[in-house]
């Protein structure tokens, strides 16, 4: 079976959830940041990475989501600042379902992924400051192994031909 990893990664979080389905992979497989993503139609399986930015994908994600067709199967995960669980990450996954619609979604990760310095302090000077900021101080440190493990362990359930 045929495997590719992308991911886009402003600050290094989503490459390393990447790093981690790449490894767990078995056979024949390749990882790519998004920008030098091949064809997806080359490939079974895909697993694709994005960062959130305010409730959506990041642009270079929303852009190869486009590319997908009936035939694959995809494994959606994300990074971000925000809580788990909050309206932002959810609507940021809906969004990246409905750019890839042909696609087979198989799954979906994400996790908080620790915010740029710089980042936080822009976030922080915006009147009124975003939502996020409030979880962002929870992300250091993210993805951890703890991140990771939950990761491996939803792939490990996946019922693919692995």
């Amino acid at each position: 079976m045929n495997y590719l990893v992308v991911y886009s990664s402003k600050s290094g979080n989503t490459k390393k959830l990447a790093q981690a389905i790449y490894d767990f992979l078995p056979g024949d497989k390749e990882l790519k940041p998004v920008q030098e993503a091949p064809d997806p139609s080359d490939f079974i399986f895909v697993a694709l990475g994005f960062w959130v930015k305010d409730g959506h994908p990041d642009p270079a994600a929303q852009e190869y989501l486009k590319r997908f067709n009936e035939d694959h199967q995809l494994f959606l995960f994300a990074t971000h600042g925000g809580a788990l669980k909050s309206e932002e990450v959810e609507q940021a996954m809906k969004e990246a379902k409905k750019l890839a619609h042909k696609a087979r979604i198989v799954g979906q990760f994400s996790c908080q992924g620790e915010v740029a310095p710089e980042v936080l302090e822009a976030a922080r000077s915006q009147q009124p400051p975003p939502d996020w900021i409030a979880a962002a101080e929870a992300a250091k440190g993210h993805p951890d192994q703890a991140d990771i493990d939950n990761l491996l362990h939803l792939l490990e359930a996946l019922d693919l031909p692995w």
